[in-house]
């Protein structure tokens, strides 16, 4: 017999269905309200006492002694994910999570797209050694907590570009947006979203993101701020919800003034306004 609980999911008002594999009196495995079963979403779940270990899709899910787990779904996940909660003497439990697909904004040019070009060996000894930066922000663990947290806007103002949306050139793809851009002044200060620890604060601009700011919010969730004009915070600081922490600006490669907040969980790369309230 099939356990099928139906939640709705954030402010889509749409409907999702998870399936348990196995019917238990007590769920092994729950979800927490605010939930976004969606590409570029983000759920957050709870597995009861006496669960040793959790996987997604076949992958470690680590949780917290309470129980509390992080999951979060790509721009392009599989609309299928399975989450398994293994208890020791039973059974291994099975959630079937079924996402919502999203309809990007997806633009399509009449023109051939812009070749890149091959980067120059003096533009590569600049650039390896930033990404190396950004590699190795994204693998420390600081046992932040802000992931348990609702988000707040980093900043006011206008949504100038969505996270996903993507220009076709003659039917070749270009890069999606991997984030949310929010038109601002120059200067103009944004706050932490959530509660984390400053990974990476470029005090030296950085070739493409300029002055980049980054915060470990704890079980594989971080943000990354881009284009900063200032940067209030150092590396190893502990930031809270709503505290300044830098300054928007246009450094970097950036065409004006504006702040280019992005996320990810794990490798997957996320859709910042479904962490926002409706």
């Amino acid at each position: 017999m099939t356990d099928r609980r139906t939640f709705l999911i954030g402010s889509t008002s749409t409907l999702a269905t998870l399936s348990f594999g196995n019917t238990a009196a007590k769920p092994p495995i729950t979800v927490e309200p605010g939930a976004q079963l969606t590409q570029g979403g983000w759920l957050r779940g709870r597995v009861r006492a006496g669960v040793s270990a959790l996987t997604l899709d076949g992958k470690s899910v680590p949780f917290a002694p309470d129980g509390l787990f992080l999951i979060a779904f790509d721009r392009d996940a599989a609309l299928a994910s399975k989450l398994v909660a293994t208890m020791p003497g039973a059974a291994p439990a099975t959630l079937d999570l079924t996402l919502v697909p999203r309809s990007w904004q997806i633009e399509h040019i009449n023109a051939a797209r812009r070749p890149g070009g091959v980067p120059s060996d003096a533009f590569l000894a600049i650039r390896k050694p930033e990404l190396a930066r950004i590699a190795a922000a994204r693998a420390l663990d600081t046992g932040a907590q802000g992931w348990r947290q609702s988000f707040v806007r980093p900043v006011a103002g206008r949504f100038s570009g969505r996270f996903g949306s993507q220009r076709i050139y003659r039917g070749e793809p270009g890069a999606y947006h991997s984030g949310l851009d929010i038109a601002g002044g120059e200067g103009t200060a944004f706050v932490a979203p959530a509660d984390g620890t400053v990974i990476l604060a470029a005090q030296t601009a950085f070739s493409l993101e300029g002055h980049l700011l980054m915060l470990d919010h704890g079980m594989g969730l971080n943000s990354a701020f881009l284009h900063c004009s200032a940067l209030l915070v150092s590396e190893g600081a502990q930031v809270v919800r709503g505290q300044p922490i830098g300054r928007i600006g246009h450094t970097g490669r950036a065409t004006g003034p504006h702040l280019h907040w992005s996320i990810k969980w794990r490798e997957h790369r996320l859709d910042p306004l479904l962490f926002l309230p409706a």
